[in-house]
């Protein structure tokens, strides 16, 4: 064992986070004083699958404080790790899932164990003095995912999505290009031509126009028309194509049955929302719907998955859950699933995960939205996900952009084939 990858300290503490509440920051030191510093925060939708996040409830921080959480990575955790090879990481989560020895993770907290998990993997691989993407996925590690260009978000603008975390998302994933250089290029074009289009379509400032105020719009459809305009517009027809991250079950009404205020005002029973989705992918150059359906539902999302031909991603549906994934797998529900390294615990069970989905041809897309910053772009190539969300410009592009430059004519750009389309 090398005696430079011993644990020598790990230390939490609470930190501002992008979305606007606190996150957990855990830092693994190492005896040749490498370091890992990870960071788990909460997403905007959360599926009810996911593993349960320590909180300290309360007023402070509106309930959302993680003191809790830092105090059983100081106190319970850390003492725990000392001395430990951080190379052994199956070992380490292992250990981590023993000391909260809950399904749910509920006795530590999701958090707490993912910010741990994470610090170990960066802080093994800084004490091998290699990149995070070559620890993760070794010499195979060659190929730069597709990336997406972030567009906008919103919710209620028709009514309904109470619970949606200004869901749908739209991106435009850049897939026809050469490398990962060029596509990057192409994400920050049609991003701020999409932005100026849409201002002066809607009178927007066009800084502030991720969000459309109720009443502007009449239904999404006059969305996908300007977003297919500046896609042909710039040239990029056939290279360019729609992702929407829906949360479809966030729009769910139980009591009625039907999904209320999701692209326009009308309730759509479920047959109704498969029908449009079918005439979305007909009429636009769709090539990811993520949740598109409630998170209960595997029937429908197998259906769905029969019907049309381009990639149906799972979040809420599968959770980075194996067992969620594996019943999907066993149903035809869905073709891929989103990879959210802190959604379910441990690095372990994440990258788990994602060789289950790859042995059973199902996609696996990277989501940097719990925290993981730019370290996403390292998963995506170590992990050979062929694409992840967003990432076409940003802190993820600019740390995707170094990888293609560090790994010369050894990097390959995924392309098409990292998308599972039928079309």
């Amino acid at each position: 064992m090398p005696k430079g990858s011993r644990i020598e300290s790990v230390v939490a503490r609470q930190v501002f986070t992008w979305r606007g509440h606190p996150g957990i920051e855990t830092t693994v030191t190492t005896a040749n004083e490498a370091k890992g510093v990870a960071t788990v925060t909460a997403g905007l939708s959360v599926g009810d699958y996911e593993v349960q996040f320590a909180y300290d409830g309360g007023t402070r921080w509106a309930g959302l404080g993680v003191q809790r959480a830092v105090d059983s990575v100081n106190e319970t955790i850390a003492p725990v790790l000392q001395g430990i090879d951080a190379t052994r990481q199956i070992e380490i989560d292992q250990m981590l899932l023993d000391l909260d020895g809950t399904p749910d993770r509920s006795k530590l907290g999701g958090n707490t164990i993912a910010s741990v998990s994470a610090a170990v993997l960066k802080a093994a691989a800084d004490s091998l003095d290699i990149p995070l993407y070559a620890h993760i996925g070794g010499v195979n590690a060659c190929v730069l995912p597709v990336p997406g260009a972030g567009l906008m978000n919103g919710a209620r603008r028709y009514g309904g999505g109470e619970r949606a975390g200004d869901k749908p998302s739209y991106s435009m994933m850049c897939y026809g290009f050469d490398t990962f250089a060029d596509a990057s290029y192409a994400a920050w074009d049609v991003e701020r031509t999409f932005r100026r289009t849409l201002g002066e379509r809607l009178d927007l400032d066009p800084q502030f126009v991720r969000f459309i105020p109720a009443g502007r719009i009449q239904h999404d459809s006059e969305l996908w028309d300007i977003m297919t305009e500046v896609i042909v517009s710039r040239g990029y027809e056939g290279k360019i194509g729609l992702q929407v991250d829906i949360a479809a079950g966030t729009y769910f009404d139980n009591d009625k049955g039907v999904f209320v205020g999701l692209f326009s005002a009308e309730d759509k029973t479920l047959d109704e929302l498969i029908e449009l989705y079918k005439w979305m992918v007909d009429n636009y150059p769709f090539v990811i719907f993520e949740d598109p359906l409630d998170e209960d539902d595997f029937e429908g999302h197998a259906r769905l998955t029969r019907e049309i031909p381009i990639e149906i991603v799972g979040d809420d549906l599968f959770t980075t859950n194996p067992e969620r994934v594996q019943r999907g797998i066993d149903m035809g529900a869905a073709n891929a699933v989103l990879l959210k390294v802190n959604q379910v615990g441990t690095i372990t069970e994440a990258f788990e995960m994602t060789r289950l989905a790859h042995r059973h041809g199902y996609g696996v897309m990277p989501c940097g939205s719990r925290g993981e910053g730019p370290d996403i772009a390292d998963y995506a190539v170590g992990l050979i996900t062929g694409h992840l969300r967003e990432g076409g410009t940003g802190d993820t592009a600019n740390r995707l952009l170094r990888i293609e430059e560090e790994l010369g004519s050894r990097a390959q750009f995924a392309g098409k084939s990292g998308l599972r389309l039928a079309l």
